[in-house]
């Protein structure tokens, strides 16, 4: 396989540390064994503005699992400053980028907490305008304008299900640069789960993160990445290339790489290798690999269409592709007709009828942003029964009851 030139490297190593509970101490030690074997944070140097890009994608609270927990911020937040840096904490979630909606995001999800560790969270909502003409589809695009203060970002995940990606992890949290009232807009751009892939990986080549780190302690599952149900994996993972821990992080979570478009997307540039055991790590991740994930695979991951050519696959391939698509679904008893869902669908496929929100199959892009920003987990993803065939969860009560609803 020859390698790109491209910023990150397959030859990049992850390291794997473990992790039972969001303790302080038992955190900072963690932190210090995970990040020692790839150099610790000698990189930084004094005087430097190190941000700190979390995945803070709703208003809900830490043990919810939807957001990098902030004992774990903290801890490093400790670290940065003994090294003297200068540190800010940010993210766009999914709404207004200002300061009374990012406010309370901050609040509930528990960040104000770190400006007693000497953070500051991010209080500069400007928006800037990128030109990437080495970008695989991104050429230009609107992006956060506080990172350009960043001498070095750092990508801190969390561990989720994904209604359109299968999975989010490092490569998917640096959408977060994209302000949340734009994020509707670049899902019809790139509606095509393959463009949509590469539009991530393209984020991730023009910023750059300096380190990526993913808070697996406690994940997500199910109808993730906001409406899912908290996961126990017990580990923290750290790279310098976000698709080398993607790659672990899938596998940890049963994942093939070809059932994450990112990496399906990261491996056509020769950003990772084609498979899980040819990654470099520092320590095994096999002790983490979970046999109960219960997630939603998308027909994108499902391979029948061929080398595109013989005429019969690219039917067949349209055939399964029909059989097999996922698609967001309302559960009427819970849905309370507030409209984010119509606000924020970029296809306009949403109306509100007799107070609960119906959705026009026809216009319908399946980019899942109304089950990701739905307040009252009112939509799941839905997958017919011959795709719940192809890939069986045993669903647990809590989950079983609320489809019900």
């Amino acid at each position: 396989m020859e390698f790109s030139s491209n910023f990150y490297l397959p030859t990049d190593p992850v390291s794997i540390a473990p992790l039972a509970e969001y303790d302080e101490g038992s955190a900072r030690v963690a932190l210090e064994s995970l990040l020692e074997p790839l150099g610790g944070l000698d990189f930084i140097e004094a005087g430097r503005t190190v941000i700190i890009k979390a995945n803070l994608v709703s208003a809900m609270k830490p043990e919810e699992s939807a957001t990098t927990h902030p004992v774990l911020l903290a801890a490093l937040c400790d670290m940065l400053k003994e090294r003297g840096a200068n540190v800010i904490i940010g993210d766009s979630p999914g709404g207004l980028y200002n300061a009374a909606f990012v406010g309370r995001v901050y609040r509930v999800s528990g960040m104000t907490s770190l400006t007693s560790h000497g953070a500051r969270l991010n209080d500069d909502y400007g928006e800037a305008v990128a030109a990437f003409e080495e970008a695989r589809v991104l050429k230009t695009f609107t992006y956060t304008a506080y990172l350009d203060k960043a001498d070095y970002i750092i990508n801190f995940c969390k561990l989720k299900s994904h209604g359109m990606m299968n999975m989010s992890a490092a490569a998917k949290n640096m959408f977060g640069t994209i302000p949340g009232i734009i994020k509707p807009e670049y899902h019809y751009r790139f509606p095509n789960h393959s463009d949509f892939a590469n539009m991530i990986v393209d984020l991730n080549e023009y910023f750059k993160p300096t380190l990526s780190i993913c808070d697996a302690v406690i994940g997500m599952e199910g109808n993730g990445p906001t409406a899912g149900t908290p996961k126990r994996i017990g580990c923290l993972l750290a790279s310098h290339s976000p698709h080398n821990l993607d790659m672990i992080a899938a596998a940890i979570l049963g994942f093939s790489p070809e059932e994450i478009p990112t990496l399906v997307a990261a491996r056509e540039r020769g950003l990772v290798y084609e498979k899980v055991a040819s990654v470099p790590t520092f320590s095994d991740h096999t002790a983490f690999i979970l046999t109960d994930f219960e997630r939603v695979v998308a027909p994108h991951s499902l391979q029948f269409s061929g080398d595109g050519r013989n005429p019969f696959k690219r039917l067949f391939g349209k055939l399964a592709g029909a059989i097999l698509r996922t698609k967001p679904v309302v559960k009427p008893k819970v849905c309370v007709g507030c409209g984010v869902c119509r606000n924020i669908c970029p296809a306009g496929a949403i109306v509100i009828d007799k107070g609960k929100a119906k959705i026009d199959r026809s216009k319908c892009i399946r980019c899942f942003c109304c089950q990701e920003f739905c307040p009252k987990s009112a939509i799941k993803v839905d997958r017919t029964l011959i795709a719940k065939l192809f890939h069986r969860e045993k669903k647990k009560p809590r989950e079983a009851d609320r489809d019900k609803e």
